[in-house]
């Protein structure tokens, strides 16, 4: 009796939940850019030395330190803490904000960030009611991405518009698109595997070098070659040393913490990668297109559960790929206990709204507990096009075969 009960409390959510206008949800996140990004500067003003908005003037300094000649890649503690990281034509993108004074320059910059992954979704084959419930799946790790003045709601939309792009064969610009997620954060590079499922590849191949070099090149127009190829080598640099400080709130970072492993992590990346082509090279040898949401989906989570940087703020961009697999697809009973499984230890499981700060400090991040439940979505999605090939072919043995 109360198990009835509950379950009609639940679908009369569900039904109120799927009449709010989507629009309404759109107006919300972008009303969450602002105010996250007046309450970030605000909350600043007091303290001494750096400030909440901290990957921001990161982004925002790099434009001057560019023109100026200067290294990118080095420490700047007068102006904020940890290092640029990016490419020295992100650099230069940011140009645009750096005229501004922080505060109007924080806001378009969050606004940027959601009106990009707005468009992104607006693109999905998703009717607006699941798109409410999309939205809201997805709506604390917006929350967490803005309050951390990042740019990986851009990359997340960036992805699922490069597979827009694909879809309707305009493979230039999906190339693009790529190329430039490429440059702002390296992983982007694996995306350029969703170019396996559709034809005409050696276009794509041919448009990615061609915007490969343009976009590199770019800051030409503001420094010599000599100083681009110095900040290139420097950019190498970094990101070398870099590889080998830490697990991340990763599948490394889960198993090395949780079962003490010793991970070698070339291998682990090495092996992940493997794991993760398979099911495209399947599917290209089988010409099968019903799977090419889930390889998206699959994209964006690899890149984040196999980032030996990956943090709290970086699983909107992995969220995304579960939101996209579960919601562009009949629910079954499976799915949905995964979805719910990922929604809590994920995103419940690091905000302060629900989980208390000093367990999130000392359990969530450190036990890479985020990871867990992409991780096991990511691997149903892997197996999925394998299973559904083989329940095919298993129809379509005549009854004389089946018997044999």
């Amino acid at each position: 009796m109360q198990s009835t009960t509950t379950t009609g409390r639940w679908e009369k959510i569900a039904n109120f939940v799927s009449r709010i206008p989507v629009k309404y949800l759109y107006l919300l996140f972008l009303t969450m850019a602002v105010a996250i990004s007046f309450h970030s500067w605000f909350s600043s003003l007091d303290m001494e030395k750096w400030t909440r908005y901290n990957n921001f003037l990161i982004f925002k300094h790099s434009f001057a330190h560019l023109i100026h000649n200067q290294d990118l890649y080095t420490l700047y503690p007068d102006e904020y803490y940890d290092l640029y990281k990016y490419s020295p034509s992100f650099a230069l993108w940011m140009g645009a904000f750096y005229w501004l004074p922080d505060l109007p320059a924080l806001i378009c910059w969050n606004l940027m960030n959601v009106i990009v992954f707005i468009v992104a979704i607006r693109k999905l084959p998703v009717k607006e009611n699941k798109q409410t419930f999309m939205l809201l799946f997805l709506a604390i790790e917006m929350m967490i991405a803005l309050t951390s003045s990042q740019i990986n709601v851009f990359i997340a939309g960036f992805f699922v518009l490069a597979w827009h792009a694909m879809e309707n064969k305009k493979i230039w610009l999906a190339s693009l698109l790529l190329v430039v997620t490429i440059y702002i954060k390296i992983f982007g590079i694996v995306a350029l595997s969703l170019f396996l499922l559709y034809p005409e590849k050696w276009k794509a191949a041919l448009y990615t070098a061609f915007w490969a070099l343009v976009i590199g090149i770019m800051p030409l127009a503001v420094i010599s070659a000599d100083q681009l190829m110095f900040l290139y080598k420097s950019w190498g640099s970094l990101l070398g040393n870099d590889y080998s400080a830490s697990f991340g709130v990763s599948v490394m970072g889960w198993w090395h913490t949780w079962f003490g492993m010793s991970i070698n992590k070339e291998l682990f990346v090495l092996i992940g990668a493997a794991i993760y082509a398979a099911p495209f090279l399947w599917l290209a040898y089988k010409k099968d297109s019903r799977f090419n949401l889930s390889m998206l989906a699959s994209a964006l989570i690899w890149v984040v559960i196999f980032n030996h940087k990956g943090e709290s703020p970086t699983y909107i961009v992995a969220l995304s790929g579960v939101a996209i697999w579960y919601f562009t697809q009949p629910a079954n009973r499976t799915n949905t206990i995964l979805v719910w499984l990922t929604l809590i230890f994920t995103s419940f499981s690091s905000t302060d709204l629900i989980t208390p700060y000093w367990i999130a400090r000392t359990y969530v991040e450190p036990y890479a507990v985020k990871a867990v439940f992409c991780t096991i979505v990511w691997a149903k999605i892997v197996i999925e096009p394998f299973i559904a090939s083989k329940a095919m072919s298993e129809q379509l043995e005549t009854p004389l075969q089946k018997a044999a």
